[in-house]
């Protein structure tokens, strides 16, 4: 007790704000249920495991800890289940996730000699006592980040529910038997609740569902609101209605009311239609999660180092499948495990190691990789809970943070923003380096001169061209079976199923193809014209990642997910896609003239009317299409339409478009060379500055979405297509990789669902000469790995 009256100015009695790290050690992932329990520092509230608090001793030279071991009881057999009552896991009210029970001890623990008092003691002086009781009482942080990471998401309150006109004109709606009032549709019917006129709804990827009735209407109307009939029971909460201005599924709090308006009583009314969000896991679904999870094969688990799996922390498998197939490279395993030990990592971190990237993902790298939390266990295979990862990745990033479903190409191309600004110090030690290689377009206008614009890339983002598919015959008879089926009223089982099957070289073959650039402004000839634009690498990487654009724009700009096949092969050689610059006999565009630069007048952008007609054909107010086509230079329909979404409540929405207005938006000068010390060209910056109303994360994502974004230097003042006289200077002095094309297959990420922001993702990886599927916890041998449906392909040179 002297000794630790000695020590109380190192204690600290804990705030509500300060972040409490009881439920896992900062270094490791050991916990209070963890051989020796777990360490709380008593100064800065920092939880170690026993291997590793002797390292905070000597670095911080805090002494006094709250030592927590959590002991299982023993589970009854006759242990009752609970009914639940909220669509949740592991919370009050919620499913019971059957998680056994454990029996929590406390001591007073003071180094370096390890001495242990009991707690609670009233012989303990009333500081210690305080502090304790305040570690204790207080919620650790990792439960405030994860206590919503289960519970499903309410749907908002609509905006339009409160105030909603509803005509009298006298329509009555029959408890059964619907039809859409313009075709033969009697599934799928919505109710526009201002008008009563009952409608079918849209059409799916594959020529189900409706007819684009009800959304028709809509933006003939403006009418905001529908409910889709047969979902309405006695329970009015499960009724599924839909907000057209909010594109969203939401609650209306006055749905009985608007209801009784056209004669319905929900209380006699039975469930015989899925929502939106059923049909959504329902469609073809099935089949597909359980050939990608093969579910249906006799996978072998597997335990030891490099075969530990992620605990999903409520839809975080995205995250989770990305970082297993990276700590399967040369790259990250050398980087965060072999070279990086956990005790330099620590000893090079911050006071507070938790929001330190490098110390993280070290962390992250030992866990999965060294084996000590894979072991052969008695019920189910249990993984790590990557929390502390996830915090430092996510921080600030108001997507990630979140608990909704990612995209893991999104998640993958922000690990790699993130990993190379952690490692700027030392760009030698970047990992993210054997992934990044060169991309070379050529320009050639009529005059017969060129262009070159380079610039560096993480990912070979390829169309699908649809058009390529080698079972053509077999789809063609499919499609007419399908119709047939359809006249009869049946459906096709996933199993069923004929996709189009495109080889993976023809959509490399898309890639490099030359595609006609429109309104290109040749220096040559002074005018605009239309010139052949061609692209290549001049560098390969060590690791090339392939990203199938499997999520496209279907009419009435719908994003849709394409259901294809991709056949690809085991090896790939892509050396014939090699640019090389300029060639023998090729004459260069030659630089803009003083006298021929654009005066003042022509200057001002004017609004594409292609893409301003387009929005305003989606319901859209034309004078706001026209600025949305403006602030985003012009670049397509599906820019416009992000910038006109995110300011549709813009004060100045309304105002007309002035001559000062009409030109290019003014970016900040700051954010402009931020992006250029990421590596982008300054006038490329520009551009996806304007393009994201100036946010930097946004134009980092706005670059790497857009590959076709550099067709040429942009002058970014007139917003017009100007060829370069020469090559667009890189960094090329930074560590890029560069050899063979040939390439074999070593990873994959799949997604299942029809959107990349819901589903599930799953990675598959070449271990030991076989491949291995991760599945969250779930790590085992891989029987049939889907080769031909993943939506990211990981290929190493050989």
């Amino acid at each position: 007790m002297e000794l630790l009256r000695t020590h109380l100015a190192k204690v600290r009695i804990p705030e509500p704000t300060n972040r409490i790290q009881k439920d896992e050690c900062c270094i490791s992932f050991d916990t209070p249920r963890s051989e020796g329990g777990l360490y709380v520092d008593m100064c800065s509230f920092l939880g170690f495991g026993k291997d590793f608090v002797r390292w905070n001793f000597e670095k911080t030279g805090n002494p006094v800890y709250l030592h927590i071991q959590q002991q299982r009881k023993p589970v009854p057999e006759d242990r009752p289940l609970k009914k639940p009552t909220l669509l949740a896991i592991g919370v009050e009210g919620g499913f019971d996730n059957q998680d056994p029970e454990y029996e929590t001890t406390y001591n007073i623990v003071i180094l370096p000699d390890f001495i242990s008092l009991p707690f609670p003691s009233v012989e303990l002086p009333e500081k210690v006592r305080l502090a304790a009781d305040g570690v204790i009482l207080a919620e650790g942080a990792a439960k405030k980040e994860q206590l919503a990471a289960w519970t499903a998401e309410k749907k908002k309150i609509s905006e339009y529910a409160l105030n909603l006109q509803q005509l009298d004109n006298g329509v009555l709606v029959p408890p059964s038997g619907w039809k859409c009032s313009k075709c033969d549709k009697t599934e799928n019917l919505w109710m526009n609740l201002t008008d009563g006129l009952i409608l079918c709804g849209r059409r799916n990827w594959d020529g189900t569902g409706g007819n684009n009735h009800a959304i028709e209407h809509y933006e003939q109307t403006k009418f905001p609101l529908a409910v889709k009939l047969g979902t309405i029971t006695a329970d009015l909460e499960a009724a599924d209605v839909y907000s057209y201005p909010e594109d969203d599924s939401v609650e209306d709090p006055l749905l009985a009311q608007h209801l009784s308006h056209f004669g319905i009583d929900f209380s006699s009314l039975q469930k015989t239609e899925m929502t939106t969000a059923e049909r959504e896991l329902d469609t073809n679904v099935n089949y597909d999660w359980n050939r990608i999870q093969e579910n249906d094969k006799d996978a072998k688990p597997l335990f030891g180092p490099g075969h530990t799996g992620l605990v999903n922390l409520g839809n975080s498998c995205y995250m989770a499948s990305i970082m297993q197939v990276m700590f399967c490279t040369h790259s990250f395993i050398s980087r965060y495990y072999e070279n990086r030990s956990l005790r330099e990592a620590f000893d090079m971190s911050p006071a507070d190691p938790t929001v330190d990237l490098n110390m993280q993902l070290t962390k992250l790298g030992h866990g999965l990789l060294s084996g000590k939390y894979s072991v052969p266990p008695q019920e189910k295979q249990e993984g790590i809970p990557p929390r502390m990862f996830k915090t430092v990745i996510a921080a600030k990033h108001p997507e990630f943070s979140s608990m909704r479903q990612q995209d893991a190409l999104e998640f993958l191309l922000h690990l790699f923003d993130q990993v190379e600004r952690a490692n700027a110090g030392t760009p030698n030690l970047d990992p993210c380096n054997s992934f990044k290689f060169i991309i070379e377009e050529r320009l050639q206008c009529p005059s017969g001169k060129v262009a070159y614009n380079r610039r560096s890339d993480y990912i070979l983002s390829l169309n699908i061209p649809l058009d390529e598919a080698t079972n053509k015959e077999q789809l063609e008879a499919f499609q007419k079976t399908k119709a047939e089926l359809g006249l009869e009223g049946n459906k096709i089982s996933g199993g069923e199923l004929v996709r189009p099957r495109v080889p993976l070289e023809a959509c490399l073959s898309s890639f490099s193809a030359p595609e006609e650039v429109h309104d290109f402004h040749s220096t040559a000839l002074n005018a605009k014209t239309t010139a052949i634009k061609t692209a290549g690498l001049t560098t390969f990487p060590d690791y090339l990642v392939l990203h199938m654009r499997k999520f496209v724009m279907e009419a009435g700009w719908v994003p849709k997910k394409l259901d294809v096949y991709i056949d690809v092969p085991d090896t790939i050689d892509i050396s014939h896609m090699r640019s090389k610059g300029l060639q023998p006999g090729e004459e260069l565009l030659p630089e803009a003239a003083p006298g021929e630069e654009m005066n003042e007048e022509s200057m001002e952008l004017v609004a594409n009317e292609d893409i301003a007609g387009q929005l305003a054909s989606m319901g859209f107010n034309y004078l706001h299409c026209q600025k949305a086509a403006i602030n985003t230079s012009n670049v397509g329909v599906e820019e416009a339409m992000t910038w006109l979404l995110s300011h549709m409540e813009d004060p100045d929405i309304d105002d007309p478009i002035s001559s000062g207005s009409s030109k290019a938006p003014v970016v900040d000068e700051g954010s402009v060379q931020t992006l250029v010390s990421f590596g982008f060209h300054e006038d490329l910056a520009r551009k996806a500055l304007k393009a994201s109303g100036g946010n930097i994360e946004k134009a980092t994502d706005w670059i790497f979405s857009n590959p076709g974004a550099t067709d040429s230097t942009m002058d970014t003042d007139s917003g017009n297509a100007t060829a370069s006289s020469s090559t667009t200077q890189i960094d090329e002095t930074a560590s890029v990789s560069d050899g063979s094309g040939k390439y074999k297959l070593v990873g994959m990420v799949s997604h299942m669902g029809t959107s990349t922001h819901c589903g599930h993702y799953v990675a598959h990886v070449v271990k030991d000469g076989r491949w291995v599927i991760f599945n969250d916890s779930k790590v085992a041998e891989s029987v049939d790995p889907p080769k031909d449906m993943a939506y990211l392909y990981f290929f190493q040179r050989y």
